[in-house]
Parts: structure tokens; C-alpha cells; sequence
């Protein structure tokens, strides 16, 4: 009688954690700001010139910028690019690349093989410039207003869910 006792209460304590592992699994990760959080106007680095650029300048008559955190080491990074790619051709936005950590070649090779969905690419070699946008690391996507705040965080790689949202809260 024991021994049944002891098989079912730990039969019900093994169920209780994969219940609470699969629900995790299945949570919304997407961050959206309770406030607005309002980034600072940093200077980074251009990719292929090397020339410092404000954030501020990355506006054109974009509306909204989207700054995609991304590297060629990342394989999220590669399953995200065909949507970050659909999502770069909607109008009225301009689709920033922040490299994180990676090599220049690589990173080069990385947007010869896959496409380069970016209107600009910026350079972040050691991480610091992720952390003042308050990335935790790669993938990440941010939407940013024209007054440097960020309306929507995305940790992980964008999906065709997220994909969708973002098309919808862009018009």
C-alpha cells in the first residue's frame, strides 16, 4: 500500500512540473512598455562606413524606426529573417540592423546569404549599445517613435504572429 502511495504522489508531483514547464513554454514573452520608456539618444557606429551616427538621425519621414538586434552566430537570427525581411518592405518605417558581437565578415556573409533586409546596419562589437537600448541579447526587436521611445519590445526571434501584430500596430 505504500509502495502505491509513494508511485502516485510522485506520479502527481513529475505531472505538476511538466504542467508548469509547457505552460512557460507557451507564455507571451512580448514586453510592452507600462510607461514610456524613452531610450537616449546614443551614437553608433555605420557598418560599412564606420562613421558614428545618432539614433535620432536614423529618422528619415519614417514614422516609426524598427531596430532589429541580430548576429550571423545567432540560429534564432536565421529562422527570424525571413520575417524580418516581409516586415522591412512595409512603408512608412525604416528597418534598422544593430549587430551584436559578431565579426564583420561574418556578419557580411551572414546578409549575402540571406538577403539584407535592413536600410541601415549599425555595429554594436562589444554589447554596450544593446544594453542602453535594454536588450538582454539576440534576437531582439524594438519599434521606437520619432520621440525615442520604444512602443513595443519583441525578446526572441519575431514569428509570423508577431510579424502580423507588427504590420497591424505600424498602420
Amino acid at each position: 500500500m505504500k509502495v502505491k502511495f509513494s508511485f502516485i504522489f510522485i506520479l502527481l508531483i513529475i505531472i505538476f512540473t511538466l504542467i508548469i514547464f509547457l505552460k512557460s513554454l507557451f507564455e507571451n514573452k512580448n514586453y510592452i512598455p507600462k510607461k514610456i520608456n524613452i531610450i537616449e539618444n546614443i551614437s553608433i557606429k555605420e557598418f560599412h562606413s564606420g562613421n558614428d551616427l545618432k539614433l535620432k538621425q536614423l529618422f528619415g519621414n519614417e514614422k516609426f524606426i524598427i531596430i532589429n538586434i541580430w548576429s550571423s552566430w545567432c540560429i534564432p537570427c536565421r529562422q527570424e529573417h525571413k520575417h524580418i525581411k516581409n516586415i522591412s518592405e512595409i512603408a512608412n518605417i525604416k528597418m534598422i540592423g544593430l549587430n551584436y558581437k559578431d565579426k564583420k565578415d561574418n556578419a557580411q556573409k551572414f546578409l549575402d546569404e540571406l538577403g539584407n533586409p535592413y536600410d541601415t546596419i549599425l555595429i554594436d562589437s562589444n554589447g554596450t549599445k544593446s544594453i542602453f537600448l535594454g536588450a538582454y541579447g539576440v534576437p531582439e526587436t524594438f519599434i521606437i517613435g520619432r520621440d525615442l521611445s520604444i512602443l513595443k519590445k519583441y525578446i526572441g526571434p519575431i514569428n509570423l504572429e508577431n510579424e502580423i501584430e507588427i504590420k497591424k500596430f505600424i498602420k
